[in-house]
């Protein structure tokens, strides 16, 4: 649900740091970390040195990046399966996208939507981008032309999550989206309309499919996690054990076996999903603090 999102607040820059700001089209980034180097500190005659600190591992310009440019409060936020770009959605109903590396820069901004987004993935390739809104619908955007691609207008309710359907390279028109209205709708881009509607008994919160593709997971209002087989729309496995709504899933990328869970009673569950799961309700381990 739309309330159910959780507000991220950035850290705000004091003006006493005088760090630069790098002006953009649509967004900034800024470096909140810039150690000056030890000759330059030599060069103006000064013998303070700074004291090195562990070798840095990362690409990025500095270790923290400030992105800002949102004109709302940012709902959503994911790398590139290639790890080069980053998606941001937002209540101000606009996705930006930007680059990892260097400055950061704010390369290209997806407009359309007519309510706040609240859950932005990137498809297979990390060419194509899908949203999920409060206006009903759910869209497929080209990342690198900003073009809308498809539109989904099917559910009655926000839209709370999309997930593509498969993760596997090249396999990127399939999509998923899950809804206030209990609906899960298996969308194909090349086709007009759903390829397929599942109806749950309450209202869905979260999605994402199974490694294979034919098994897609959905959180409901009801604290319940269900897994839904896209070929004949039947469940065919319910996780229980939280006391309040599933809010967010991820699946293990690599193998499959397990799912993470977060959830409104305050913990984090991780789910075994292998065949052969001696653990009587899957559930192999909570995470609470």
């Amino acid at each position: 649900m739309a309330d159910h999102k959780r507000k991220v607040s950035l850290t705000s820059i004091s003006d006493e740091e005088q760090l630069p700001s790098l002006k953009i089209t649509h967004g900034t980034a800024v470096a909140l970390v810039k150690r000056p180097k030890t000759d330059e500190i030599q060069k103006y005659g000064t013998t303070a040195l700074v004291q090195a600190g562990p070798k840095r591992t990362s690409g990025l310009q500095a270790p923290i990046m400030h992105l800002t440019g949102h004109k709302g409060e940012v709902t959503s936020c994911r790398f590139s399966d290639t790890g080069e770009h980053i998606a941001s959605g937002s209540a101000d109903k606009q996705v930006f996208l930007w680059n990892t590396y260097g400055e950061c820069a704010n390369y290209g901004v997806l407009q359309g939507h007519k309510g706040g987004i609240l859950e932005v993935q990137w498809m297979p390739g990390s060419e194509r981008v899908i949203t999920a809104s409060t206006d009903h619908t759910v869209a497929m955007w080209d990342a690198m032309t900003g073009e809308r691609l498809r539109r989904g207008k099917h559910h009655t309710a926000p839209v709370n999550s999309c997930c593509p359907l498969s993760k596997s390279a090249g396999d990127d028109n399939m999509f998923v989206s899950a809804s206030d209205d209990g609906q899960l709708v298996i969308w194909d881009a090349r086709e007009r309309n759903p390829a397929a509607v599942i109806e749950h008994s309450q209202p869905l919160t979260s999605v994402v499919a199974a490694v294979s593709g034919n098994v897609v997971y959905a959180g409901s209002l009801d604290n319940t996690i269900t897994g839904w087989d896209v070929r004949t729309q039947s469940a065919v496995q319910t996780l229980r054990g939280h006391s309040g709504t599933v809010v967010g899933l991820a699946m293990s990328p690599k193998t499959g076996n397990y799912l993470a869970s977060t959830s409104l009673d305050n913990t984090v569950r991780l789910w075994d999903l292998r065949p052969y799961c001696r653990l009587p309700n899957r559930c192999e381990r909570v995470y609470t603090g």
